[in-house]
């Protein structure tokens, strides 16, 4: 197979085989095979367009993943050897060297300074490759969505005859933290495009009571931010159980409304002051006179900053419900994280107004412009768990076979077996 036979004056190619099974090395000499086939290089490297083409991204982060995978050669010449390195380091490398990497990744202008400059572009990639933006939506909304991840990102790092700060290796880590869809995407780029990778994926967002999306809060690039945080099986449906434009800001109207939902939701709402935020309820909206839930639920923001907050560990006051309460020392309404009177997120009864205060419970700061909030729309949606598989099971076998109960009633009035 070309060169992947020869002898190699590669030190790191001995160890780099090593993570690999014998059956994953067969398989990634048939990838190597496949991609140098269509770089038409009889059989010896993989081109930058076909490696480009591969992984889902053209324009200057592309041009930088292929330059690092390739150790800055600039040969455009991608060989057996970088393949393997490059995975051995990129997918079974320790978390502080994917990281590092990525890390070098974003340097897209190729000057050793990690600057806003540098994850604009990269983004820019990013959601262009999730969402293949059309001209139609308007240059404009793609920059509000590029901003709001870049709002989240520290520059502390002064660079020497620099005016402005870049990105520290830290500053990266946390940014990372924050936006975990972001961090996905980024560590699973040597997978190929179309195989359904890490941190590609968007909920099929199902709205049948809104007849224009565009009063939606969540749009489906906030989707796939929130569902950074979540599991392969949470992000195939999400549905909207509540709408207060719909439904009106009533809390028996929203806890009648989710109530028949088992799993777990999204809560979003956006303030008076334009402010979008919410949080993710792993349990369902149930009475309690205390603090429930468990350490998979969380708080984000979505406008004007995008960002994650997980539970820390400090403390286990994680989701709140309750209704109709008499005592002053059990506020009625729903929350997340914090001390009673002093939650992370909480919206009172009345729906029409809340607040937001720093909680160690998620490590997360006031939600809003002020503590106080005063809502202007509110949203919940329902993950469905395992949608896709049930759509799957649903169209096999007859309708009798898919139906037992129907089958089962049929079969009472002699039914089931007749003929055509």
């Amino acid at each position: 197979m070309g060169n992947t036979q020869s002898p190699s004056t590669n030190p790191r190619i001995a160890s780099a085989t090593r993570a690999f099974t014998q059956n994953e090395l067969e398989d990634l000499k048939s990838l190597f095979v496949s991609l140098a086939a269509q770089s038409q290089s009889n059989d010896q490297y993989i081109s930058p367009s076909v490696f480009k083409a591969y992984i889902g991204l053209d324009g200057p982060l592309g041009d930088r993943m292929f330059d690092l995978v390739t150790e800055k050669r600039n040969d455009q010449k991608l060989s057996w050897e970088d393949l393997v390195i490059s995975k051995a380091t990129y997918e079974k490398g320790t978390n502080d060297e994917i990281e590092e990497f990525i890390y070098q990744l974003l340097d897209v202008n190729c000057d050793s300074v990690l600057g806003r400059s540098d994850l604009e572009a990269a983004l820019t990639a990013i959601l262009d490759s999730i969402f293949s933006w059309k001209s139609s939506e308007g240059a404009g909304s793609q920059r509000k969505i590029v901003d709001i991840f870049l709002n989240a990102a520290t520059f502390s790092k002064n660079d020497e005859g620099l005016a402005e700060k870049s990105m520290s290796f830290e500053d990266f880590r946390r940014w990372c933290t924050l936006l975990p869809s972001v961090r996905k995407f980024l560590g699973s780029l040597l997978m190929p495009c179309d195989s359904g990778r890490p941190g590609s994926q968007v909920p099929r967002l199902l709205h049948q009571r809104i007849t224009d999306s565009s009063s939606l809060l969540l749009r489906e690039e906030y989707a796939w931010h929130i569902g950074g945080a979540l599991s392969q099986q949470e992000l195939d449906e999400w549905k909207l159980l509540y709408h207060s434009s719909v439904n009106g800001l009533s809390f028996n109207t929203f806890l009648g409304s989710v109530s028949n939902h088992e799993g777990s939701t999204v809560l979003i709402i956006k303030d008076k002051e334009g402010f979008i935020y919410g949080g993710y309820a792993s349990q369902p909206w149930e009475r309690h006179a205390d603090f429930y839930g468990d350490l998979k639920s969380f708080l984000f923001q979505l406008f004007p900053e995008a960002s994650i907050f997980r539970p820390t560990g400090a403390n286990s006051n994680l989701q709140w419900c309750a209704a109709n309460f008499s005592s002053e020392s059990i506020p009625n309404g729903i929350g997340f994280g914090g001390q009673v009177n002093h939650f992370g997120l909480f919206l009172s009864a009345n729906f029409d107004q809340g607040h937001t205060f720093s909680c160690t419970t998620f490590g997360s700061p006031c939600l809003s412009k002020t503590n106080h909030l005063h809502p202007e729309v509110i949203e919940c949606w329902g993950i469905v768990k395992g949608a896709q598989e049930e759509r799957q099971d649903g169209v096999k076998g007859s309708v009798l076979e898919r139906f037992k109960e129907d089958r089962h009633m049929l079969n009472m009035v002699g039914l089931a077996n007749a003929s055509d």
